[in-house]
């Protein structure tokens, strides 16, 4: 699709990547080790550094409570698996633009 992916692989190394590097979108699962993602989404949220970053919540957490804590957090998109690359592409051109 034409975008740079840049990788964490737990929940800490993606909060410091996201202060470090200020991506232009995030795309995080909730069950990380080290950091869980509502609390990497959180802590993005309410620091006006990096509150304008989108996020995507993409997880098998596919329960109404999950995702209205996870956008009661701040997060942008909550998308369940299984997924459709599609939609996950679809909606990140919607973030990206606004």
């Amino acid at each position: 699709a034409g975008l740079e992916v840049l990788v964490a692989y737990d929940g800490q190394e993606g909060l410091n990547r996201a202060q470090k590097e200020k991506p232009d979108l995030m795309i995080l699962d909730l069950m990380l080790p080290k950091m869980e993602g509502y609390k990497v989404c959180g802590l993005l949220k309410v620091d006006a550094r990096y509150n304008k970053i989108p996020i995507i919540l993409l997880t098998a957490r596919a329960q109404p409570a999950d995702q209205k804590l996870g956008l009661e957090l701040g997060a942008d998109a909550y998308i369940t698996k299984p997924f459709q690359h599609e939609v996950v592409i679809t909606k990140i051109k919607e973030l990206l633009k606004e």
